[in-house]
């Protein structure tokens, strides 16, 4: 199961994922990006209640930075050690900004 709690502030948008984002939950993750990031300048997303990634949910982080980077920045933040690792592993630390 994943939560998005979502706060738009004129062209910020930040999105705290909580729970799960795997090959079921992505879509949701996916929809909510399509849905949102015109006009967004900068995306902010929180890790911080997020206990788990698939490559499934790498492929739409992928996605929304690919969107992110004629429009603006995306940063990643509050990720647990568990999540920064499979950025390590998978390469996406070189790819998004995570602080």
């Amino acid at each position: 199961m994943l939560n998005i709690e979502k706060a738009k502030n004129g062209d910020e948008l930040k999105l705290a994922l909580a729970g799960r984002l795997d090959t079921t939950t992505a879509p949701q993750l996916e929809a909510e990006m399509k849905e949102n990031l015109d006009g967004i300048e900068s995306l902010i997303l929180d890790f911080e209640n997020l206990e788990y990634i698939s490559s499934a949910g790498l492929r739409v982080l992928l996605s929304a930075q690919k969107i992110m980077n004629k429009q603006g920045c995306m940063v990643v933040k509050n990720s647990s050690e568990e999540i920064k690792e499979i950025f390590e592993v998978t390469g996406f630390s070189d790819i998004l900004t995570i602080e």
